[in-house]
């Protein structure tokens, strides 16, 4: 019996103090070598119970297995049966606590690197293939959906769809199709290039895009049913950014999450004056929450040139939602935590710039509805920090624009659409899944939402 190999292979990195300095993808992935230590560290456990926790349901096991045998074009295609966007999910997901969180080898030791093996072999296929003739599905059985929104949601929902032979358009608000995967995720995490060849496979199935639509606005939900449609899915996300409601939050160089990535992402405003979107270079930034968004922003401001960059969290770093890759990748960086902190005010300038931000020390009482500590203030420790950016990740809600044009489909007092268990909503023929339904989450969360909205779909117009 081989000898078990107890702790995961390291993915090789760009050194911290080079990569601070450009925006670079972060992780470089493995080599074959890498990749056939990794996968041979797989039980090949027969209840294969990592699956219990992969939202879009991949076989694991079996796209292990071919890497095992050297069959890497077989192990994606595996992985492409179930999932669009391996490449994608390699980079982002949270694997930590899904489908390595019920490895078996991880009972003992460190589980299998799974999103690690996956972006290998989506990596190999982008490299080592040049098919790019359209993907023949069988005949077209006569109806059409329309999706709403090409982030995870939409674009998963779209290629489940368009195998199972309906025709397909999706409607996209923005000039470039990704959703959160362009506008939200930095370049050093996800490489805007890998997001277009992952939507090129979509579009090869079949699926028609259409940019710069904004349903809502130029196009309501009964339009396109009036168009002809015979179902549509709704998956927009959640792109309405929150505030704290704290005096200075309208002072200039108060940005939110949303805003800065987007200018950054994908208006590349890092590229000034390649590309002319304007955005201020703070030389002390102060980013505000402790999600995935808060390290993608502080990371960001320090690939722009700032000298400090300040995560101001309420909680402690236990607490924090941001995955501890993220954390620990920011900490390398040089980014500063500022923890137990809560904003109470924003200080400007006389030219209404931002110059200060007041914070209020924090320690943690019981716990709240979330299951984490309640955060509370300690009475007389104020203090100031000296900065001239302020960004507030502190998480996003649903914009309105949809909703209120479809005023005979049911949201909840946050403004989200009430779905069923499946994606139906209120509104027959309309489906809807991803961050619009649940609030912020993951990518490969709304991605799951995408495939059940499409089975639930499939059964009613064939039943």
């Amino acid at each position: 019996m081989a000898k078990i190999i107890k702790e995961k292979t390291p993915i090789p990195e760009q050194d911290p103090k080079i990569r601070r300095q450009n925006f670079n993808e972060v992780a470089l992935g493995y080599s074959e070598e890498d990749a056939l230590r990794e996968a041979s560290r797989c039980l090949g456990c027969k209840d294969s119970p990592c699956l219990a926790g992969c939202p879009v349901e991949i076989d694991i096991p079996a796209f292990i297995s071919l890497i095992k045998e050297r069959d890497y074009l077989g192990a994606v295609r595996k992985i492409k049966e179930k999932n669009a966007l391996p490449a994608i999910c390699g980079r982002v997901c949270p694997q930590e606590t899904q489908c390595e969180q019920y490895c078996t080898l991880g009972k003992r030791f460190e589980p299998v690197a799974i999103g690690r093996l996956e972006r290998f072999v989506a990596d190999y296929e982008m490299v080592n293939t040049k098919d790019l003739q359209p993907i023949t599905c069988s005949s077209p059985n006569g109806k059409s959906i329309a999706v709403v929104g090409s982030g995870p949601a939409g674009l998963t929902a779209a290629a489940d769809l368009a195998k199972l032979d309906y025709k397909v358009t999706i409607f996209e608000a923005l000039h470039k199709t990704g959703g959160v995967l362009v506008y939200g995720i930095p370049e050093f995490r996800l490489p805007k290039a890998i997001v277009e060849q992952e939507v090129e496979f979509v579009k090869r199935l079949g699926v028609e895009l259409k940019l710069s639509v904004v349903i809502g606005r130029t196009l309501t939900i009964d339009d396109l049913f009036s168009e002809g449609y015979d179902a549509i899915f709704v998956g927009v996300g959640a792109g309405l950014p929150h505030f704290m409601d704290i005096p200075g939050e309208n002072l200039n160089g108060v940005y939110s999450a949303n805003e800065y990535l987007t200018r950054v992402n994908l208006m590349k405003a890092y590229l000034f004056p390649e590309y002319d979107t304007p955005i201020k270079k703070g030389k002390r930034v102060a980013v505000v929450g402790g999600g995935n968004v808060a390290m993608d922003a502080a990371r960001t401001a320090l690939r722009l040139g700032a000298d400090q960059v300040f995560i101001i969290y309420r909680r402690s770093q236990v607490e924090m939602p941001a995955r501890r890759e993220e954390v620990h990748h920011a900490e390398e960086e040089g980014i500063e935590f500022k923890t137990l902190t809560n904003p109470t005010r924003i200080i400007g300038d006389k030219q209404g710039w931002v110059k200060e931000i007041e914070c209020i020390r924090m320690e943690l009482g019981e716990p709240d509805d979330s299951g984490r500590r309640r955060p509370i203030p300690i009475e007389g420790s104020l203090f100031k920090i000296e900065v001239d950016i302020v960004v507030m990740a502190i998480g996003n809600g649903a914009n309105p624009l949809l909703t209120s044009a479809t005023p005979d489909m049911a949201i909840n007092k946050w403004g989200y659409i009430i779905t069923d268990d499946e994606g139906r909503t209120t509104k027959k023929g309309v489906y809807a899944g991803g961050d619009i339904v649940t609030g912020s989450a993951t990518v490969i969360s709304a991605m799951g939402a995408g495939k059940r909205a499409v089975r639930a779909i499939h059964k009613d117009l064939t039943e």
